[in-house]
């Protein structure tokens, strides 16, 4: 008796009517025989419920069928699982999900992007501090192309020679200018003392149109200098500093190539298997990519330094053929000898006054 009521609680399950609730468990032999009926019939669709999520779910998860207009719930006996076809979601919430999944793919896109720069800057620059402490300690190789290479320190050593000449030269046009302006002064002072000196009167007048000369003649010698000292600031901190610019990629891009060159040797001496030669075969294309870089570089150096000297000959030659001429012009008094030479120049003296700021513009 006792293991009959145990066989039998043991096949006993808990039926789920249409709205969730549990039944009551009969006593008799009737049992049987309505799991039988259940088990031939199959559920009713129009009355079973579809429950969203997981096992334990709460009551506001079941959503009747017989509620739901549309294409019926397939149920595949294979999988024991209820299959829900289209009609179920709504249009509003499956379009405010969609932008949300695609506002979160951008966002992790910009962040895969970021790290993946991050990572290859950092390897990057380990590989060139890894190189240059190796040259500094002289176990590394480096890449030497000694005729670029002398060419290159010969334009630094000239940089730094015509950036004194240009030092100099900014020198003498404040020392020329504090000058001329005092020679306006003693001019402006004589004249006024000839006015009122009757007896030194052609003294003072003489002195005066002296001074006013000397004057006129130094603010011309000063249009002169100061088109000099323009001409060799251009050529020094900006044909000069270009150039620079470009060698200074030009090493930066030596030392990666050299430093990506060493890598690929230390790897080509390592194991050869399947792991050694797909990294092998990465560096190879990072050393390649290096290479061409490199080799642009040296090219776009050597272009750059030939048109440099090329404009450097010919703007200096103008302008120290325009300081010769303007200064021994006006150390000699020849007035219209000076004039010429800003002629010949093309220089065009600037009204008194110009360098000061208008009224409107103190404002």
């Amino acid at each position: 008796m006792t293991d009959s009521i145990m066989s039998k609680a043991a096949t006993m399950e808990i039926p789920i009517n249409s709205n969730g609730d549990t039944g009551t468990l009969p006593e008799d032999d009737s049992l049987e025989q309505d799991l039988q009926q259940v088990m031939v019939s199959g559920p009713n669709l129009n009355e079973t419920s579809i429950v969203s999520g997981g096992y334990g779910g709460t009551a506001e998860g079941i959503i009747p069928t017989s509620s739901i207009k549309g294409p019926a719930v397939h149920y595949n006996a294979e999988f024991n699982k209820r299959i829900p076809v289209e009609g179920l979601g709504s249009n509003m919430h499956h379009s405010s999900s969609s932008s949300s999944m695609a506002a979160d793919e951008a966002t992790r896109g910009v962040a895969v992007e970021k790290l993946e720069t991050m990572k290859k800057w950092g390897l990057n620059t380990y590989k060139c501090t890894k190189q240059i402490i190796s040259e500094r300690f002289g176990r590394g190789s480096r890449t030497v192309d000694l005729e670029l290479e002398a060419q290159i320190e010969v334009l630094r050593d000239t940089k730094k020679k015509y950036e004194n000449v240009l030092r100099l030269a900014r020198a003498l046009t404040n020392h020329f200018y504090n000058m001329v302006q005092t020679q306006h002064a003693l001019g402006d002072t004589f004249a006024d003392l000839s006015q009122k000196s009757p007896e030194l009167r052609d003294e003072f007048g003489y002195n005066a149109e002296t001074q006013k000369l000397l004057c006129k003649n130094g603010e011309t010698l000063l249009g002169a200098v100061n088109f000099f000292v323009s001409s060799i600031n251009t050529l020094v901190n900006k044909t000069m500093e270009d150039t620079l610019m470009t060698i200074k990629m030009y090493e930066n891009a030596r030392l990666e190539f050299d430093a990506y060159r060493s890598d690929l040797e230390e790897l080509s001496l390592g194991p050869k298997d399947a792991v050694a030669m797909a990294r092998i075969d990465t560096a190879q294309q990072q050393y390649q990519v290096q290479k061409d870089k490199y080799e642009r570089l040296r090219s776009d150096v050597i272009i750059k330094l030939k048109f440099l000297e090329e404009n450097k000959v010919k703007v200096m030659h103008k302008q120290l053929l325009l300081f010769h001429n303007a200064i021994s012009a006006y150390f000699a008094g020849n007035q219209e000898q000076l004039e010429q030479t800003l002629k010949q120049f093309n220089i065009k003296l600037r009204p008194p006054g110009a360098d000061k700021p208008s009224w409107l513009e103190e404002q």
